[in-house]
């Protein structure tokens, strides 16, 4: 028997009914270091890692002495190519590489089901019956968004892919639009409020719950 129960909303904003939640998602104690860890890895994959600089020797530039060796008070100069110099060489400077970082299925599953159980703690999900947005209209999102409460970033989920939803949510700032089966670990730890329609919520336990196996995004 389930544990988790949380008020479901309707568009207004009103509690219309309560859904129990599956435990194996939305009831696992918080693991600090595995959401840490996930959250790295994605902010590193997200890397291009094209970063590049050029030594002395792959700067342009004459090879000549600049001044005398002796005499001047100076100190001992070579050419203009020097990392010492300005337009000069870098000296141990970025070169293109990857940053990417993996890790188990496991632990990158684990650390999602962390993420959502403690956004279900802090009160930060907020559960709707369902969306249906059959032309893009920014205004009637904006009173979704806004009947959930006052935050600083929200995130949309819902069961599949809508292209109309996510056009509507485009011009509100720090809103956006995520169906469930590609939400990720950064997006539930990087947002206030997740906002989850109820087929999202089904469509969740059926990936990630005890019966589901199925390698997402998280």
């Amino acid at each position: 028997m389930s544990n988790v129960k949380i008020p479901v909303h309707n568009l207004q904003g009103e509690v219309v009914e309560e859904v129990e939640l599956d435990d194996s998602v939305f009831d696992v104690p918080f693991k600090e270091a595995v959401v840490h860890q996930a959250v790295v890895r994605q902010l590193a994959n997200r890397r291009q890692g094209n970063a590049s600089t050029k030594t002395r020797g792959q700067v342009v530039g004459s090879t000549r002495k600049l001044f005398a060796q002796k005499g001047t008070g100076r100190a001992r100069r070579g050419n203009i190519k020097s990392p010492l110099l300005r337009g000069g060489g870098v000296v141990f400077g970025p070169k293109p590489r990857s940053y990417r970082k993996d890790m188990p299925k496991k632990m990158r599953q684990l650390a999602f089901k962390c993420a959502l159980s403690d956004k279900i703690r802090e009160g930060g999900l907020w559960a709707i019956d369902d969306i249906q947005v059959e032309r893009p209209k920014t205004r009637d999102v904006a009173a979704l968004v806004s009947s959930a409460g006052s935050v600083r970033s929200s995130v949309i989920v819902t069961a599949d892919s809508m292209p109309a939803l996510a056009l509507s949510v485009r011009n509100l700032e720090g809103a956006s639009v995520v169906p469930c089966a590609v939400l990720s670990t950064l997006d539930v730890m990087n947002c206030d409020r997740l906002i989850v329609t109820v087929p999202a919520l089904r469509k969740m336990e059926s990936i990630w719950g005890s019966k589901g196996s199925s390698d997402e995004s998280a």
